[in-house]
């Protein structure tokens, strides 16, 4: 069983092999492998990331069968799936740590300022689910400086999301705050440069509890 220290740095040296094209042959998924995660998992840490199909959270981490639980939805959003999923692992496989994952240029991040710069009424009653959970976190950002700098307001939109998400999971679930208060549960946010594949760890470290 990790510690919430112990997988953070784990992810980090996955992520430290992905950047460089070293990988960890040890992950390829074999018949072995497959025939010892049929039997059970125990799953280090649990990734909430988004769908977008250039962020496979295994894939970025350099990690393999039955190592990373991964939920993944458009923006990294919470809503009370999400929610129940982290808790499902969290309580159910012991796990330490969950990883809020957005990362830059996301299109539910763009979605979201064109919907507020220029609010479509026929947009889908789904997507627009979508867009009204990210939207109190950028709205603010369109009344500072930020909005007569488009690349500088789409990377700020992008970590106040990804607090969010994070204030979310803390805050959000009696069963998860009392995971961090008495079982060692860490809740961080981390941002995937889609132009250089690293992440960045950036909001709730060790450091910062």
């Amino acid at each position: 069983m990790h510690t919430a220290k112990e997988a953070l740095e784990r992810l980090r040296e996955g992520n430290y092999r992905f950047v460089t094209d070293i990988h960890n042959n040890d992950h390829s998924p074999s018949r072995a492998r497959r025939q010892e995660v049929a039997n059970g998992q125990e799953p280090f840490a649990i990734i909430l990331g988004c769908s977008d199909s250039r962020v496979p959270a295994e894939m970025v981490f350099d990690q393999g069968l039955g190592d990373l639980f991964v939920i993944r939805v458009a923006g990294n959003i919470v809503a009370p799936s999400q929610v129940g999923s982290v808790e499902f692992a969290a309580e159910r496989y012991k796990t330490k740590l969950v990883v809020v994952l957005g990362h830059s240029q996301c299109g539910a991040i763009l979605a979201t300022l064109e919907e507020l710069k220029r609010p479509n009424e026929n947009q889908s009653r789904n997507l627009k689910s979508i867009v009204d959970r990210i939207r109190p976190s950028v709205a603010t950002l369109l009344e500072t400086e930020l909005k007569h700098d488009h690349e500088a307001l789409v990377h700020q939109s992008v970590r106040a999301n990804i607090r969010a998400s994070v204030n979310h999971l803390r805050h959000g679930s009696e069963l998860l705050e009392n995971l961090i208060q008495n079982e060692g549960l860490l809740i961080v946010g981390a941002e995937y440069s889609l132009e250089t594949g690293a992440v960045e760890f950036f909001d709730g470290l060790l450091t910062d509890a």
